[in-house]
């Protein structure tokens, strides 16, 4: 796969300029939030994670490779909503009705709950709350020189990218969802994640905080 090139790309020097929120205050925001996120949802995680194991045969928690802050890779906590080695059967994208997705993933899925595991990476350090949508090393390893910004802060559980494609599965479709990823999909999110960097602030996090949970609800 050819690298995708960034049309009129916006990282500046705006996009590394350090910050006191950038550098040390979004860190503990995301400590305290995700102390704070476990402790009202640790019950719903409990009984999720029991639905899943009696839903179907496998383990509890999918934990894919995914490429961080600075290209290190880390293994990304998320309630498994697919088959056991769903990337072995099929491609690392999941298309729209999925035939690997389980009973019980569609709607985990749909609602966004597969994600909530992932306050113990923000805990780890390995994750934001806000930032890039981690991605596959695939795709990562490709990335151009524009491109490699986005390798500069911590992903995160939700950004521009997973507001703007909220139906990633419907978009891709079911014929050939990998292709469609990646020709149509990843430039596209790769832009939204590059404009994330340059204007990465303590009210741009709010801002996405409090669009992601309007646009889960509306869901």
């Amino acid at each position: 796969m050819e690298p995708h090139p960034v049309e009129n790309p916006i990282f500046t020097r705006e996009a590394s300029k350090p910050s006191i929120y950038r550098n040390y205050l979004k860190r503990i925001f995301d400590i305290t939030l995700a102390l704070i996120g476990l402790l009202l949802v640790g019950p719903i995680i409990l009984l999720l994670a029991c639905w899943v194991k009696l839903d179907s045969k496998g383990p509890v928690f999918y934990r894919g490779i995914r490429t961080g802050l600075n290209g290190k890779r880390f293994k990304i906590f998320k309630f498994r909503t697919m088959v056991p080695n769903a990337e072995k059967v099929g491609g690392g994208t999941t298309a729209d009705h999925d035939p690997r997705i389980t009973r019980i993933g569609g709607f985990l899925r749909r609602f966004k709950l597969d994600e909530l595991p992932q306050l113990l990476n923000v805990l780890r350090g390995d994750m934001s709350f806000v930032g890039p949508r981690p991605e596959l090393t695939e795709y990562t390893d490709q990335y151009n020189s524009n491109e490699k910004v986005i390798l500069s802060v911590r992903p995160g559980i939700t950004d521009y990218a997973s507001l703007e494609f909220i139906q990633l599965g419907k978009i891709c479709g079911n014929e050939d969802a990998d292709r469609v990823y990646e020709t149509q999909v990843l430039p596209k999110k790769n832009q939204l994640r590059i404009q994330y960097t340059q204007k990465l602030s303590f009210t741009e996090d709010v801002k996405i905080i409090t669009r992601t949970v309007f646009n889960v609800f509306k869901q």
